[in-house]
């Protein structure tokens, strides 16, 4: 076998490789002479086939078979043989000239790209230390109480914080609009709901009260016809309405289901729902900055096949959150071609860390991940012995857990900062 490689891109390789027809003709002869023992064509007894019915009944097939069986192997043989990984399957195609005396084929691949990993110890990151103070738990409370709050009618005009129950008419140039006109609709001033001329003429008025005003729509808005557009509104006001929030007491920790433990409990719960959720965005925010930061330290090429592989997959997922089954109603691919090509860098530069550093998969890791999994279950030990058990779940976790050691030792290695922040600020950043 002799074998010819050039490179015809950054990481595409067009190799040549030639066998000798003989091997091929004595492989395809061999097979025929099989075939003729065990034949059954009408007119002869089996066995007893001629070999020339035998080559023209079967020769095609045969030859084709061991023409892709050789290839196969061939192929095989001169990727170990030229020290050669390959991104993905090859495009094989007939070599140009030929003689009788050699079988010849061109494979067409991308490779696996060669690097060295560089300025990992110069990557920065920024560890928000989140602070839970007695504002941000005020803060909590109140979004938490505003979800139970009531309203009460008021004889009085309205002001900020309050809701306003309208009938409202819109037009544009004299003639009315799509979405211009409702029947008592609750607009609760200062909360953002409606246009800012909107709720600025609704500002002051009581129950009773019609008014006309003119809103101004931002250029950008999403219905063309309005955009930029100053549109007439008559307005007439059935009532004002008053906020009313429940207490801070016990009642207000039975509202949200806490069943022992009073206002002390539920407080307690607050807190440490807000510890997760600050947790959670930290993680977040850490591992966006390593991977920002390792992207950039080490600008790579990627094969295109993986490339478009992980298209194809960002692809179906997206048909699967979206409930599309018929493929020609689909996101187009190529709005998945950045993302994609980001995930595929970022995958080779990970793995190319576990190996340098000879990362293997931490088990207790594994398990506390498993265990965060199955928290929000009732008999979560339960369903944590379960997942456990089952290796395919096991499997599906292990590559996570490694690429998280990862991004860790890269954490450890590289300069770390750290940022005191309130939790209010830093979640509403």
């Amino acid at each position: 076998m002799q074998v010819t490689v050039e490179s015809t891109g950054t990481l595409e390789r067009r190799m040549r490789v030639e066998l000798p027809a003989e091997r091929i003709n004595n492989e395809v002869d061999s097979r025929l002479k099989a075939w003729g023992r065990k034949a059954k064509i009408k007119g002869f007894r089996p066995g007893k086939v001629p070999p020339k019915v035998v080559k023209q009944r079967y020769g095609k097939q045969i030859r084709e078979e061991v023409l892709n069986e050789v290839m196969q192997k061939s192929y095989s043989d001169a990727l170990v043989q030229e020290n050669l990984n390959p991104a993905g399957g090859p495009r094989i195609e007939p070599a140009d000239a030929q003689d009788a005396s050699t079988f010849a084929y061109v494979a067409t691949f991308e490779v696996m790209p060669e690097f060295t990993l560089k300025n990992l110890d110069k990557i920065k990151v920024e560890k928000p230390e989140v602070t839970i103070a007695d504002a941000d738990m005020d803060d909590m409370i109140l979004k938490l109480r505003k979800q139970k709050a009531t309203w009460e009618e008021v004889e009085r005009a309205a002001a900020d914080g309050d809701r306003v129950i309208v009938d409202f008419d819109g037009t544009l140039k004299g003639e009315p609009f799509e979405g211009g006109k409702g029947s008592e609709i609750p607009v609760v001033l200062g909360a953002g709901q409606m246009l800012p001329d909107f709720e600025k003429g609704l500002k002051g008025i009581k129950a009773g009260d019609e008014k006309s005003f003119k809103v101004k729509f931002p250029k950008d808005y999403h219905a063309e016809d309005l955009a930029g557009k100053k549109v007439d509104f008559a307005i007439r006001t059935h009532r004002v309405e008053e906020e009313i929030l429940p207490p801070v007491d016990d009642k207000l920790a039975e509202m949200f289901e806490v069943a022992e433990g009073g206002i002390e409990q539920f407080m307690q719960d607050v807190r440490e729902n807000m510890e997760r959720e600050a947790k959670a965005k930290v993680e977040g925010d850490i591992r966006e900055q390593i991977m920002t930061g390792l992207l950039d330290a080490n600008p790579i090429d990627i094969p295109q096949a993986l490339k478009h592989q992980e298209m194809h997959s960002m692809q179906h997922d997206a048909m699967q959150r979206m409930g599309i089954e018929d493929h020609d109603l689909a996101p187009p691919l190529d709005n998945f071609a950045e993302m994609a090509e980001k995930r595929v860098r970022l995958g080779l530069l990970v793995s190319q860390i576990i190996a340098d550093q000879k990362l293997a998969v931490d088990e207790d890791r594994v398990r506390a991940r498993v265990e965060e999994m199955c928290a929000g279950y009732e008999n979560a030990e339960e369903m944590v012995n379960v997942y456990m058990s089952n290796p395919q779940i096991v499997q599906q976790i292990q590559p996570m857990v490694l690429e998280q050691q990862a991004l860790d030792w890269l954490m450890e290695n590289g300069k770390t900062s750290v940022k005191k922040i309130a939790f209010t600020e830093y979640m509403n950043a």
